[in-house]
């Protein structure tokens, strides 16, 4: 396995608007940066635009 973390630096593609810190340091991506990036993760992220519920492990009707 390769030490080079290059691959997570990628600050460059980020625009105003993609992600804020809390108060506890953790970074949040807005609805702007996961609409752009294309895909669901299905990790439950705060800002879901498309509608994927966590606790159930399913899309929620009616959104994207």
């Amino acid at each position: 396995m390769s030490d080079d973390m290059s691959g997570f630096s990628r600050l460059d593609k980020l625009q105003p608007g993609d992600y804020y810190k809390t108060e506890e340091g953790y970074v949040v991506f807005t609805e702007q940066y996961l609409l752009r990036r294309g895909y669901c993760c299905k990790n439950g992220c705060r800002h879901c635009p498309y509608g994927f519920n966590k606790s159930k492990g399913d899309f929620d009707k009616g959104k994207k």
